[in-house]
Parts: structure tokens; C-alpha cells; sequence
């Protein structure tokens, strides 16, 4: 039997695996294998969103797998995201039923909305609506409190287990937490050694919110929306810090492997995307060993807090998070 990844206990007594696949900017037909594989070396958690187009290969790839008997579907943790153009109290039950449709898998078990920040409905496959000029059409207000009521008639309905968000500041999570029938499970956040975010976990720990940390191995040269190659290209390169390489050495890990223990360690969770076979392997492989007091310390002070994602189309509104 596969080994399995420890799991963390969300506040409605769910379980979430700390470890998981992520799978943005995977290319059409890599997903299905690369969740497959995953599966068989002993993934739970699976990461996806309406934005990455690719929940239809997700859910293929997990009922293969239930149906060959491997894992049932309680066996299994799956997590998306609503998407901006839903952020509309009558677009959003709409977005969940599309995912719902998407993976085919009964429930989801994990929603989140996915930015703080709405974008102009024109149909449901526009993820990007732009005016003549190339601009992306944001609203230039959000009313989370709004959306976050229509996330809660889904948990009631029983077809989304848990509810969280993603990209979201305290100061908004504070204004949903207000007004809440259902607390915030989760918050999905860039996290990473030149991002190590500990005034954010802090206040997650404060509020009873799991932190999942995306990008954990650094971002460069990954394709992002109305980013340059040549500004992507500019970016620094966390994997071939001379301190992570040093570790990777020492306890003769790869350097992939010491930055995802560095984050859990830390208390993230982690969603490492990979469409090799190999590195989702290696990056699963981090329960035989732990990083001393003093190479904690060493990563901490990699932060810059850099972030390689900051969704800078979303400028325009005034719920843009990265100000």
C-alpha cells in the first residue's frame, strides 16, 4: 500500500492532506496522467480551478483510479476554485455547478474563491473579458459577503464539503468572518522561501484558518497572464539558492525536497505542481527527514517577500490584494 502524507484537521472536523498535487499551467492531456500517477504513489489531495481548464481531466483521472479499485472517492481530497467572472450572488451557484459538472465526482470537497476580485460576466467561458483596448474588465467592487452566503447554500446542499478562500487580505477575511454563517476553512496563498508570510500565518493560526501555500517551489519562467517571457525570465530562481542546494547535499535531498519540508515544517500545507512522473515522486518523498533549528533559521532569511504572482490585471478594483 502506498505511503500516505500526514493530514491536518480543518474546523468542521474534516481531514486535509498536507501534501498535494497542483496542477495550474498543465498542458491539455498531461493533467490526466500526472493525477493518475499521483494517485498511485499515495496522493489524496488534488488542487484545480474553473480558471485552470482543466477540472474535466482531474475528475477523469480520479475515478480511473476509483474505478480500478485503488482509492474510493472518501479516500480522496479534491479542491477547486471560483473563478471572477462568477462574483456575481446570481453567477455564483452557477460556477459551482459547472466544477460539479467538470469533475463528476459527487462533491467537491474543498471550494475557494479563487481572487477577491469580480470580473465582468459574458459567458461562462470568457475568464478574461476585455474591452477593445486589452484591458481586463474588473469590477471596481467586490461584495465577498454576498458570494461567501451563496458558497454557504452549496455546503448546506451538501455538494461542497468546505469553504474557503484564496489571495484574500486579513482586513477582508476579517469583513467575511463578520458576517459569516460558515467559517473560512482555508486560505490559499502564495507561499515560499523568499515568501515566507509569517505575519499571515500568524494571523490564520489567530483564526483558525488552514494556510495552503502555492508556488512552494518558487515560480520562475512559468507562463502567467499578461506576463512578459521576458519579464518571467528576470525572475529569481529559488530552487538554485546556494543555501537550498547546500541542504539538498547535506541530507541528500534534491533541493525540491528541502523546500517543501522547510514549508511544513513551518506549518503549510503544500501543493507542488509537476506533470513528471519523477518529480511528483521526489516531491512526495519528504517524511524521512527534518530540518535542524539552524537550517530553518538559514531559509527564513531567503525572504524577500517576493511574490511572483500578483495578478496585476486585477489593479483596477479596489479589492486588489497586492497593493
Amino acid at each position: 500500500m502506498a505511503k500516505l502524507a500526514p493530514v491536518v484537521c480543518l474546523h468542521n472536523g474534516r481531514s486535509m492532506p498536507i501534501l498535494g498535487l497542483g496542477t495550474y499551467n498543465a498542458k491539455p492531456n498531461e493533467v490526466r496522467t500526472a493525477v493518475e500517477t499521483a494517485i498511485d504513489i499515495g496522493y489524496r489531495h488534488i488542487d484545480t480551478a474553473y480558471l485552470y481548464q482543466n477540472e474535466t481531466e482531474v475528475g477523469e483521472a480520479v475515478r480511473n483510479k476509483i474505478q480500478s479499485g485503488l482509492v474510493s472517492r472518501e479516500d480522496l481530497f479534491i479542491c477547486t476554485k471560483l473563478w471572477s467572472h462568477f462574483y456575481h450572488p446570481d453567477k455564483v451557484r452557477r460556477g459551482v455547478q459547472k466544477s460539479l459538472e467538470n469533475l463528476n465526482l459527487g462533491y467537491i470537497d474543498l471550494m475557494l474563491l479563487h481572487a477577491p476580485v469580480a470580473m465582468k460576466y459574458v459567458d461562462d467561458n470568457t475568464t478574461m473579458p476585455q474591452d477593445a483596448t486589452g484591458k481586463v474588465l474588473v469590477e471596481k467592487h467586490t461584495d465577498h459577503v454576498a458570494l461567501w452566503k451563496e458558497l454557504e447554500k452549496a455546503v448546506d446542499d451538501n455538494v461542497v464539503k468546505a469553504i474557503g478562500l484564496s489571495n484574500f487580505t486579513p482586513a477582508q477575511i476579517d469583513n467575511i468572518l463578520q458576517h459569516c454563517r460558515i467559517r473560512p476553512a482555508v486560505l490559499q496563498a502564495e507561499g515560499h522561501a523568499y515568501l515566507t508570510q509569517k505575519p499571515l500565518m500568524d494571523y490564520c493560526r489567530r483564526n483558525s484558518l488552514v494556510l495552503v501555500a502555492y508556488a512552494p517551489l518558487g515560480s520562475p519562467r512559468v507562463p502567467r497572464p499578461f506576463r512578459s517571457d521576458e519579464e518571467s525570465a528576470k525572475e529569481p530562481v529559488l530552487l538554485q539558492e546556494a543555501i537550498v542546494t547546500k541542504l539538498a547535499d547535506t541530507y541528500k535531498k534534491t533541493a525540491a525536497q528541502i523546500l517543501l519540508r522547510y514549508l511544513v515544517d513551518s506549518g503549510w500545507v503544500v501543493i507542488p505542481k509537476s506533470s513528471t512522473a519523477a518529480r511528483i515522486r521526489e516531491n512526495f518523498d519528504i517524511w524521512d527527514f527534518q530540518l535542524s533549528a539552524d537550517d530553518v533559521k538559514q531559509l527564513d532569511g531567503l525572504n524577500r517577500d517576493f511574490h511572483y504572482y500578483k495578478f496585476e490585471f486585477m489593479e483596477a478594483s479596489d479589492d486588489y490584494p497586492f497593493k
